[in-house]
């Protein structure tokens, strides 16, 4: 005899974190399937901003390769932090935390799509103003921080409530 159990999991508190995941790991398939199709389109961009900005690097070649890691980074960090975020935001949908806690918490669990958008940033920056200046460029830095911290207080959220529950 065969039991059958059913599982249901409110995801409605946690769709907005749900949103920015999916986006998230769209941006690693996007990218993924560019780089397939036309990798070329991200080299010429380089090559184009190198050429115009030569001051700025001393080894253009070299330059090439690292401004090219920063978009390969982009991708592996979507599809990486991505896949984390999803199942951080499903243990929190059947965490027994409330409705509102769940939303928040994945709402900032979610917000570490900014930390991909970082290096795109980066890359997209680097071939005009260097590695160094794309890097402390306002938008990458503030990409970074909202990324990096709304994980981390999504994360402790998270953790708050798998190791301290509530006492009865």
């Amino acid at each position: 005899m065969q039991m059958s159990r059913k599982y249901q999991i409110d995801l409605t508190p946690v769709k907005i974190g749900l949103g920015l995941v999916i986006l998230l790991l769209l941006m690693n398939i996007a990218l993924g399937a560019m780089f397939g199709l036309n990798e070329d389109m991200f080299q010429n961009f380089i090559h184009a901003g190198i050429a115009a900005h030569p001051w700025v690097f001393s080894n253009p070649d070299q330059a090439q390769e690292i401004i090219w890691r920063f978009v390969q980074r982009a991708h592996f960090h979507a599809g990486g932090i991505g896949a984390f975020t999803l199942g951080l935001i499903i243990l929190t949908a059947i965490s027994d935390m409330s409705d509102r806690r769940k939303k928040v918490t994945s709402i900032l669990l979610g917000l570490d799509i900014f930390y991909p958008l970082a290096w795109y940033v980066v890359y997209l920056y680097a071939p005009s103003v260097g590695y160094e200046g794309a890097h402390h460029t306002i938008l990458a830095e503030l990409f970074t921080d909202i990324g990096v911290g709304a994980l981390c207080l999504g994360l402790l959220s998270l953790i708050h409530v798998l190791f301290w529950p509530k006492q009865a």
